[in-house]
């Protein structure tokens, strides 16, 4: 039975040699499991007991095993040489296999590459992922010209000249890379934006910290942890601001109002005057302002009939003095940086605004909040003090109407 079925291979054409072919192919697989079992499971127990990181890199991203694959090729070429008519079939196979594996090598060490240049401090500063996703690019058009090549026989020099012809249909193509190629150039000269820095961009929806510069995107993750991929070419025509200045500097601004119901504003008399005198910030202000006063008045021969003649205190007034004197005790807020307390346009609907524009000495956000609400908490608290109050829509109305009830 045995002999038939020998007989009859050796009756099909290039029988014989497809049985060895099968064979040389099996001993291939045998070498790549022997390989990836002993081999590669050596150099993996080898490498991580040395001190450097960069081999531990390049274990995690798998360069080994990319390599590897090469073993059975070699295996499966040289066996090759021993069926002289199957040889120039079996050895283009192994030439395209082996450059696709190289393609697939060059890929692994390029990412290699970026994590270990993402350990060093610079590359907060000049992430480089974008350049060598540029550079993936180009081994992937050069791998595949070259396969090409292979399959066609014919000189990958040849496929390379005649792709100038279709340069500008590339160009369309890759619109995009070239677009996010340029802005990322100019992102990394002028330092515009790093990896980890806080970033607001309203037009998609961004306002959170940096996790990953790359080449066509850049990601930033919320602060509601929802993660948003911008073009990186988008930062070249949108606007949108970096809070990396605010971290530097280690200050955080405080930029808000207090709306002062504008019927509440007076003169001081000398019952509030002396009411006031007792707190402490101010006492020495108010001290120094009536003997400035009294002496302006004096002066000019004002006459006392009248608030309106000559120069007096109003409440508001004070509370900007007392406001301005508890920022500058305070032991959150940066005295070297600007400081002031302010009016703003009064509106004939939401009263007058009284601006606090200051600066915390931490940036930590929660830790800024609270600080913010604890000086403007105390402000709101102070109000009546100074016979002050806050504006509230249709409040004075209300009051009245409650008045009205009880009597």
């Amino acid at each position: 039975m045995l002999d038939k079925i020998w007989d009859g291979i050796k009756n099909i054409p290039y029988g014989i040699d497809l049985i060895k072919l099968a064979f040389i192919f099996m001993v291939s697989c045998l070498s790549y499991v022997a390989s990836k079992k002993y081999l590669l499971g050596l150099i993996n127990k080898i490498l991580t007991k040395t001190k450097t990181k960069w081999d531990d890199v390049l274990i995690k991203n798998k360069v080994f095993n990319q390599l590897i694959l090469l073993i059975p090729a070699m295996v499966f070429y040289y066996g090759l040489k021993a069926l002289p008519t199957l040889f120039p079939y079996g050895q283009k196979l192994v030439y395209i296999y082996v450059t696709i594996i190289i393609i697939l090598v060059v890929n692994k060490l390029l990412d290699s590459f970026v994590d270990i240049y993402n350990t060093y401090p610079i590359s907060a500063k000049r992430p480089i992922k974008g350049y060598l996703q540029l550079v993936k690019i180009f081994v992937y058009i050069i791998g595949g010209i070259f396969l090409i090549a292979l399959i066609l026989d014919k000189s990958p020099w040849g496929l390379i000249s005649g792709i100038g012809a279709l340069t500008a249909v590339l160009m369309l193509i890759f619109k995009d890379t070239v677009l996010s190629f340029v802005a990322s150039i100019q992102i990394a000269s002028y330092d515009l934006l790093r990896k980890g820095d806080w970033i607001e961009m309203p037009a998609f929806g961004a306002d959170g910290d940096v996790i990953d510069i790359a080449l066509h995107t850049v990601k930033v993750q919320n602060f509601d942890k929802t993660i948003v991929a911008i073009p990186t070419f988008k930062f070249l025509d949108h606007s949108f601001k970096n809070w990396r200045g605010m971290e530097e500097t280690g200050a955080r601004r405080i930029k808000r109002s207090i709306l002062i119901d504008q019927s509440s504003i007076k003169f001081l008399d000398d019952e509030l005057m002396e009411r006031l005198s007792k707190i402490d910030i101010i006492k020495s202000y108010l001290e120094q302002k009536k003997i400035e006063i009294e002496e302006h008045n004096r002066n000019v021969g004002a006459s006392p009939e009248s608030v309106l003649n000559g120069r007096r205190l109003t409440n508001l007034g004070t509370l900007r003095a007392y406001i301005l004197a508890y920022l500058k005790s305070h032991p959150k807020i940066r005295q070297d940086l600007t400081l002031i307390v302010r009016h703003l346009q009064p509106t004939a609907d939401k009263g007058l605004p009284l601006e606090v524009y200051c600066f915390v000495n931490d940036t930590d956000w929660a830790n800024y909040e609270a600080i913010q609400a604890d000086i403007f908490d105390h402000i709101l608290a102070a109000l009546p003090e100074f016979h002050l109050r806050a504006y509230q829509r249709n409040a004075l109305v209300d009051h009245r109407v409650i008045n009205q009830a009880q009597t």
